[in-house]
């Protein structure tokens, strides 16, 4: 009897401990999994950035009226002389987007204009009649300020000075659109119903262009990437 309690006692400590070490294991490959998890996700949601400028050419990317506005410098697209507008016409998304961020660093120079437009289409010349414009001024005499939705929502004060870079984001998602500048919100405005879109005014689909105001207007564009959005 006494023989049996103690092979007893040992065959339950082994089943334990046998236990013990597979809630363990289990425990350890959950936490190792979860982490990679984690990592693959995080990594994933970095690369659906995705570039449109490749710092050293105007490839996929198509300018009307005036060419020589648009030159590469020193890994930034430059905007430069008359009017003229550099539209997005390379691969991404067949260079057609609804819903998006977009980002870029900027640059302005002392009493310079510029402008991010999307939903826009390809014109040989004038102002781009389709889709919206972001305004790009921190001191011009134009009063609709960097981030400004222009002429719809318009912001008053500079959120940055010339001469030093800054991050400009558009986020379009539906018929909502926001804008920021180095991650402050600037815009945050709602499409009315009761917009006509079939004028080409308001939200549709479209492309980017970057603007080319005038000769006096010197402004720089780097990091140009968007993530589209379902």
């Amino acid at each position: 009897m006494a023989y049996f309690l103690k092979s007893a006692f040992v065959l339950s400590t082994s089943v334990l401990l046998l236990t013990g070490c597979n809630d363990s294991s289990s425990s350890t490959s959950a936490t190792a999994e979860d982490s990679t998890a984690r990592t693959s996700t995080t990594a994933t949601a970095e690369a659906e950035w995705i570039p449109l400028f490749d710092g050293t050419s105007l490839a996929g990317w198509k300018v009307n009226e005036h060419p020589a506005t648009f030159t590469v410098e020193d890994g930034s697209i430059v905007a430069h002389g008359e009017r003229a507008h550099l539209f997005y016409d390379g691969p991404v998304m067949d260079h057609t987007f609804k819903n998006f961020e977009l980002k870029a660093e900027v640059m302005t120079t002392p009493g310079s204009n510029s402008g991010v437009y999307f939903h826009t289409q390809y014109q040989d010349e004038g102002w781009p009649s389709n889709g919206y414009e972001v305004q790009v001024n921190n001191s011009h005499p134009d009063p609709r300020r960097t981030a400004s939705l222009y002429a719809i929502d318009d912001v008053a004060e500079p959120a940055s000075p010339d001469n030093q870079w800054f991050t400009l984001y558009i986020k379009v998602d539906g018929t909502h659109i926001v804008t920021e500048v180095d991650g402050k919100p600037m815009v945050d405005y709602t499409q009315p119903d009761s917009v006509d879109t079939t004028t080409g005014r308001g939200l549709a689909q479209g492309t980017f262009a970057l603007q080319g105001h005038d000769p006096e207007s010197k402004v720089y564009f780097r990091s140009v990437m968007v993530r589209p959005l379902p």
